[in-house]
């Protein structure tokens, strides 16, 4: 087999390994069928309950404790919180195999070790996990923005009556993923002999959205010390849905910041990337010198401190 047949098989070998990554990272999400509770779609109304719980917790990476798994503790957090369904091992194998197609490619393109660990690096692992970040935080917004929404379930559930465990299963019956799923392995393991604020600490841990922590503290503080849970719920969704109108405004107030950070950090690289293909030997003769190597590291350093203090700019906490 010739160099040149050798470097189509890469070629192709890498093209399957992204396209996979693609789709298991973003075609279940734009599935219609993600839509609807994913606990109440695998749930059979004769089968077994804790099936279903043990099958959502080993798909997320949990261990049977509810944990994550401690090995890998940052990893798995990261990927029980982005919502993934195909496991920690395989998504580390297929983000090793994506690495390992692009660094062969790249080497038989470039002729060049030091840009195959690069693209290996990139591919491997920086892409899997600006997309784990990605869909963490699209997971976190949506979880968020059902929230509220959740709250006023349960205050109504708690009015008709209802203990707090029963009035939590029935937002895991009654609303959509994210939280519709969340809050049914809640239930179901308060129902499994866990105490209602562990799980509920668990489920902080799997989700990670900044307005859970109010809601875990008003049922902390309830079981403990007794009081009115209804009224403190009830004030608790108004003070999260006021907190959700403040964070639109300052997006849209810091989106003329944004965009010049996207343009300004896209333009670089764009005009460098649209000269390579215009014109490959336009840096030819001095590429390989030492200053132009300084002055493009010097030039991604102000890059990347340019980014930081833009983010800084536009970044709000309350």
């Amino acid at each position: 087999m010739s160099e040149r047949q050798v470097f189509y098989v890469f070629v192709v070998l890498a093209a399957v390994f992204v396209a996979e990554a693609l789709y298991l990272l973003f075609a279940e999400t734009r599935s219609s069928r993600d839509r609807v509770n994913r606990r109440m779609r695998l749930s059979d109304p004769d089968g077994d309950r804790q099936a279903v719980l043990v099958r959502l917790r080993k798909e997320r990476g949990i261990s049977a404790s509810g944990e994550v798994d401690a090995s890998m503790a940052a990893l798995a957090r990261l990927v029980a919180q982005a919502g993934l369904t195909i496991g920690l091992t395989r998504l580390v194998a297929l983000s090793a195999g994506t690495g390992i197609a692009l660094a062969m490619t790249t080497a038989l393109l470039r002729q060049s070790v030091l840009e195959a660990v690069a693209a290996m690096a990139v591919g491997g692992l920086l892409m899997p996990l600006l997309v784990l970040r990605f869909l963490r935080g699209r997971r976190r917004k949506l979880f968020g923005n059902q929230l509220p929404e959740a709250i006023e379930l349960i205050v109504r559930s708690l009015k008709a009556g209802h203990p707090v465990p029963v009035a939590i299963g029935l937002v895991g019956r009654e609303l959509a993923d994210p939280i519709g799923t969340e809050f049914g392995i809640v239930a179901d393991e308060v129902t499994y002999g866990s105490d209602l604020v562990s799980a509920l600490r668990k489920m902080q841990g799997r989700v990670g959205q900044e307005d859970l922590p109010l809601f875990l503290t008003a049922v902390s503080i309830q079981a403990t010390s007794g009081g009115n849970l209804r009224e403190i719920l009830q004030s608790l969704s108004d003070v999260i849905r006021q907190r959700i109108k403040m964070r639109r405004k300052i997006k849209a107030i810091s989106a003329e910041g944004r965009i010049s950070a996207y343009v300004l950090t896209a333009m670089p690289i764009l005009l460098m990337v649209a000269i390579q293909f215009i014109s490959p030997d336009y840096y030819g003769e001095v590429w390989g010198e030492t200053l132009t190597q300084i002055g493009l590291a010097g030039a991604v350093g102000w890059l990347v401190m340019g980014n930081l203090m833009m983010k800084k700019m536009i970044s709000f906490r309350f």
